[in-house]
This record gives structure tokens, C-alpha cells and sequence, in this order.
């Protein structure tokens, strides 16, 4: 038998699965594939969705619901940018918001001149923004965010209780975050989820930072693996990822285990004892 091609087992409650996801397309994007220049412009700061961007939203949050991913996630994470966090509340969000309802929205009617009705936090997972899982710092204006107290007028159900400083003092004009600055962010940012009680966390961010993290891993695996890990994401392109506690540090108990022998008595014999007698010639 050949070793290297036999699977591995691990525990449930010592895996989490982390839903990622890249934002919609935003007016950036269709800037900068024209012209690369184009990032470098103020007109596309914290660029918001393109309405193309919103029905690649509206097909991934009908994909969640038909696949039944939606009864599943516990917890949805997303970058404090504007296109992620549109992304996020028009994929994993409640329905259309009613005034009048005792509960705050995800997001008011307009946000970011989205022309997009209001969404409701109801019947859906919490929703917390963390900069650990912001795009690639610096240079670029659309990848600077606005004041967290701005956002909170926009999203108010979601919490940014995580996010320390109300101005983006991350985001620096001249400088751009070397690449292996960003994959040791995003292994800081994976070495955080562990922290998390939650088993299935959704976890909402940016074409560059997803890649520059996802190639520090897969390397004990077969090439083909590498590359589905590690490949470039499509805008409002969710992968489904396993992430492995082989070391011991996560602690509990799957929901799904059961210790066995309740109630508790006498073992019966097995089919197996009695052969090993006979064998014996105890039997």
C-alpha cells in the first residue's frame, strides 16, 4: 500500500470550516483591468459595489440558501471596507428590513450609494468586522476604509466593537505592505479563529490577502490540493476550507459525540472474545 495516499483522520471537534469568500466586484476592479494606473486614483476610495457586483451577491446568497449552507455558519467575519462588508450583509443577511421591526438593520436603504433596499439582522448569524482581514495596506486609495463611525451608521447591527481606532491608521499613502507583511497578517488572522468558539465561521475579505495567505499553506499535500487552496479567487467566489488542530490546543466536545455506555453496566461478551478462548482452549 502506498502511504502517502492514505487520507487522514482527525477529530470533529478539533477542525473548524471556514467558508471564504472574495467581495463582489467593485468599481475599482472594472477601473483597474482597464488600467492598472486606475488604483492609484482618490475617485475609487473604499470603492463600493458595481450593480454587476450586487448580482454576483444576489447569486452566492441564492447558492447558500439551495445548498443549505446558510443553516450552517455561526458566524460571519468581515473586512471593514465597504465593498466586503456589502458583500457580506447581501450574502449571509436577513431579508428585506420592515420599519418598525425591534431590531436594528444590517444595512440601511442607499448604503454607500448602493441604491439597495434595507437588510434586516434578522434570522441570520452575528456579523463582526476585524482588521486583521483587510486587502493589502497602502498606495491605493480604494484600499483605505472611512471612519469605523461612518460605517456604523451604515450597518448598524454589525459590531466593530474589535476595531480600536475610529481613523484607518493601517492604511499609509506612500507605503505598500510587503507581501510576506500581509501572509503573516493572515496567519495571525487564521491563529485568531481558534480563539473563536464557533465551529463553521464565514469569513468575508479580499482577493490579495486571501492569496497571499492561503499559499502559506497546503504544503504538506499533494500539488493538485496546493493549488486548490492557494488559487486566485473570482469575485463572489466562496471556497469551502478545513482548518486541522493537530497539535492538541482546541478543547471540547463536538455536539455530535457521544461518550457511550449510558447507562452504564456489565460488558456482554463479544463475538471476538469467544474465538480468542477457543483458540485458547479455554473454551
Amino acid at each position: 500500500m502506498d502511504t502517502a495516499a492514505v487520507p487522514s483522520l482527525y477529530p470533529l471537534h478539533r477542525c473548524k470550516t471556514l467558508h471564504l469568500v472574495r467581495h463582489g466586484q467593485g468599481f475599482h476592479n472594472v477601473a483597474g483591468e482597464k488600467d492598472f494606473k486606475a488604483y492609484m486614483s482618490e475617485e475609487f476610495f473604499d470603492a463600493n459595489l458595481t450593480p454587476l457586483g450586487w448580482e454576483q451577491v444576489d447569486n452566492l446568497r441564492k447558492h447558500i440558501r439551495t445548498s443549505g449552507l446558510v443553516s450552517k455558519i455561526d458566524l460571519v467575519i468581515t473586512s471593514p471596507l465597504l465593498r466586503t462588508i456589502q458583500t457580506a450583509v447581501g450574502v449571509f443577511g436577513g431579508e428585506e428590513y420592515v420599519d418598525g421591526v425591534q431590531a436594528p438593520p444590517l444595512m440601511v436603504s442607499n448604503a454607500g450609494n448602493s441604491n439597495h433596499a434595507a437588510i434586516s439582522s434578522l434570522s441570520c448569524p452575528p456579523f463582526v468586522a476585524v482588521e486583521l482581514c483587510r486587502e493589502h495596506l497602502g498606495v491605493h486609495p480604494c484600499d483605505r476604509r472611512q471612519k469605523i463611525s461612518d460605517y456604523q451608521a451604515l450597518f448598524p447591527a454589525i459590531d466593530f466593537s474589535l476595531i480600536e481606532n475610529d481613523d484607518d491608521i493601517l492604511w499609509k499613502p506612500d507605503i505598500r505592505e510587503p507581501t510576506e507583511e500581509v501572509a503573516n497578517r493572515g496567519k495571525k488572522f487564521i491563529n485568531w479563529l481558534w480563539t473563536r468558539k464557533e465551529k463553521e465561521i464565514a469569513v468575508v475579505t479580499h482577493s490579495g490577502f486571501l492569496v497571499h495567505t492561503l499559499r502559506m499553506f497546503g504544503n504538506d499535500c499533494d500539488p493538485i490540493v496546493k493549488e486548490e487552496i492557494s488559487r486566485p479567487f473570482a469575485n463572489c467566489e466562496l471556497r469551502s476550507l478545513v482548518v486541522v488542530d493537530r497539535h492538541g490546543s482546541l478543547s471540547g466536545y463536538r455536539s455530535t459525540n457521544f461518550p457511550g455506555k449510558i447507562p452504564r453496566g456489565p460488558d456482554v461478551p463479544s463475538d471476538f472474545a469467544h474465538m480468542d478462548k477457543a483458540e485458547d482452549g479455554k473454551f
